[in-house]
């Protein structure tokens, strides 16, 4: 039985086989498998080939969830990234890719693509004048973010559809922000979905991975390139991912209801000079969306000075990269997931000395109002 609900999914998908009875899905620490002659390269049974039992059940629940054919798990969100866009070009191949993403991804797209023989075009998601002006005989792939890394942005990703229908190319886009509990990119014809499972999927920021989500010979493509590469997720952390998955979306519910409030919250507060939040004032996100995920990026006035002493005076949110997780977090993305980049690349993009990225958590919103409160009137 095929369940609909979402929480019964997560709970559930990918673990009705239930090995010596046990209710919860266990631990197989075994790097190899008895051999069975016969079988091609890449399905032979073996840890790096991505088809323990761990990694079977969990990626079935993965695409449940996305609601794809199939999902394949690796060993970080970059490394889902690069298998995606590897597994699909090659050398002489031209890509379209969104402007604002997240760092790491800009980086690979600017620094080591091209290194491949890869060509990219970076282009306003909301533009589509300029996609129609950067296609080429050789363009292959668009890629873009479901909600951008740090500043927030939704694009009309139906028209991105469209647009790659017309012209013959992959569809990649990375949901990591948005999540699955609140907007399926499979409803709108994503050919390939990819996650940095690390944060919301997971939502408890102890173990990094990533996911690729698509039909059954996309997902065989990628895998040839990663059974090679090795980026596979080991065994105990397929484990935690899988009981992560299973709270997804009664988190989203807080992560959702907590970062709307406080994003308003921001909005009316005197040294905030600008808060990016979907949830505030995009028509596109907000009639398709279910909810607008935890994170919230703001300007503070003063910059990089003031925007440093409001993290030294926040209590509750702490200083460090990544998100996603139970606990509010708090980053300066000039310096930490945008850092690789250039000044004049910073704030071509918006992304200025003074922007703080905020994940919010699920402490009660109260709690976390008081405390801007009282870390603002200090700074």
């Amino acid at each position: 039985m095929k369940h609909k609900g979402f929480n019964t999914t997560s709970i559930h998908a990918g673990e009705e086989s239930k090995f010596e009875g046990a209710v919860v899905q266990p631990i197989f620490q075994s790097a190899t498998y008895l051999e069975q002659e016969g079988l091609a390269y890449n399905d032979i049974k073996y840890l790096r080939l991505n088809n323990s039992p761990n990694h079977e059940s969990l990626g079935k629940k993965l695409a449940r969830l996305e609601q794809t054919e199939t999902a394949l798990l690796c060993a970080s969100g970059m490394a889902a990234v690069t298998t995606a866009i590897i597994s699909h070009c090659q050398h002489g191949d031209h890509i379209i890719a969104q402007k604002g993403l997240y760092g790491g991804t800009h980086h690979f797209l600017v620094h080591k693509a091209s290194q491949l023989g890869i060509e990219v075009s970076f282009v306003d998601i909301n533009d589509a004048t300029q996609w129609k002006n950067s296609i080429k005989e050789n363009t292959r792939l668009f890629y873009c973010e479901s909600i951008t890394n740090p500043l927030m942005h939704v694009g009309h990703l139906d028209k991105v559809i469209e647009f790659c229908r017309q012209y013959g190319l992959f569809s990649v886009i990375d949901n990591t922000f948005a999540t699955p509990y609140n907007f399926k990119p499979s409803s709108l014809g994503f050919d390939i979905i990819i996650h940095s499972a690390t944060k919301y999927l997971n939502g408890h920021s102890d173990l990094v991975a990533g996911v690729i989500c698509a039909n059954q010979e996309r997902i065989k493509q990628c895998k040839r390139y990663l059974d090679i590469s090795g980026a596979t997720l080991d065994s105990h952390a397929c484990f935690l991912l899988q009981r992560g998955l299973k709270t997804l979306g009664l988190r989203m519910q807080v992560h959702n209801n907590n970062a709307l409030q406080l994003a308003q919250f921001l909005q009316k507060q005197a040294n905030i000079e600008a808060v990016y939040y979907p949830g505030l004032n995009n028509a596109w996100a907000i009639e398709r969306f279910k909810g607008y995920s935890g994170m919230v990026s703001f300007v503070v006035e003063g910059g990089k000075s003031s925007a440093q002493q409001l993290m030294k005076f926040l209590t509750i949110p702490q200083h460090a990269p990544s998100l996603g997780g139970v606990e509010s977090l708090i980053t300066r993305p000039a310096a930490s997931s945008h850092s690789a980049m250039s000044e004049k690349e910073r704030h071509s993009l918006g992304i200025v000395q003074g922007l703080l990225r905020l994940s919010v958590g699920v402490e009660d919103i109260e709690d976390l109002k008081e405390d801007f409160k009282q870390a603002l009137e200090k700074i």
